[in-house]
């Protein structure tokens, strides 16, 4: 079970924005470009290469600096998840109840995210949300700009840790966006849609989402959902 952080377990009220902010001034001396493009569903990596590009940077060069100083800063922006950010309802709850459910007893949630590790880690730890996380099986987004190609380097991490066998639809996705929706189907995973993002649920059901839920209020509609054929 890979989930999704931004506008799926929580609100990060800016954090990511933030810390890009501080290494672009810090390294170079320049602002976050205006304007931006979205940051919702795309990975870091993919983030990262337009933003500097944007400020005028050779982005192959100088990306994995950028990304090094980014892990580097993260943990700084800890206090700022606590005091702005926000889980989102229902998603401690969903964690709980998931945990050690499944037919055999086994399954396993990390996170399929497009954040670094460092700043993933930063957001759900924050909030509290890592109880049920074994987050050194999920994929980050400095692994690729393309959220689709996270899908297998989970499976391996999981494969790796637990001895069992995480392909095809044993593998599910949930979050907020359609990139979420397109990665699982891409690598024959099963897509859990939460319209708690900047999408609505007709939007995720077009993508091909095989569930889409209003939000994770409903504890026993989200583990259906996600347990349904597992």
């Amino acid at each position: 079970m890979l989930w999704d952080v931004d506008n799926t377990l929580l609100h990060a009220a800016g954090t990511g924005r933030a810390l890009y902010q501080i290494v672009l001034a810090e390294l170079y001396g320049v602002d976050l470009p205006v304007p931006f493009t979205s940051m919702a569903g795309r990975t870091d990596a993919s983030i990262a290469l337009e933003m500097l590009t944007a400020a005028g940077l050779d982005a192959a060069t100088e990306l994995p600096r950028f990304h090094q100083r980014l892990a580097e800063r993260a943990p700084q922006l800890a206090d700022m998840m606590r005091q702005h950010g926000s889980e989102l309802p229902g998603a401690r709850a969903a964690l709980a109840a998931v945990a050690g459910r499944g037919a055999d007893g086994t399954v396993v949630q990390s996170l399929l995210t497009g954040n670094l590790p460092a700043l993933a880690e930063v957001k759900v730890g924050a909030l509290g949300l890592t109880e049920h996380l074994d987050l050194s099986v999920g994929a980050y987004g400095d692994a690729s700009r393309v959220r689709a190609e996270l899908v297998p380097i989970a499976r391996r991490h999981a494969a790796a840790r637990y001895g069992a066998d995480f392909a095809g639809r044993a593998t599910v996705l949930i979050g907020d966006t359609p990139h979420d929706v397109t990665a699982a189907s891409a690598t024959g995973a099963r897509a859990v849609g939460v319209a708690t993002g900047d999408f609505s649920v007709q939007q995720l059901a077009h993508a091909g989402a095989d569930v889409v839920l209003a939000n994770l209020a409903d504890t026993d509609a989200v583990v259906a959902a996600i347990l349904d054929g597992a």
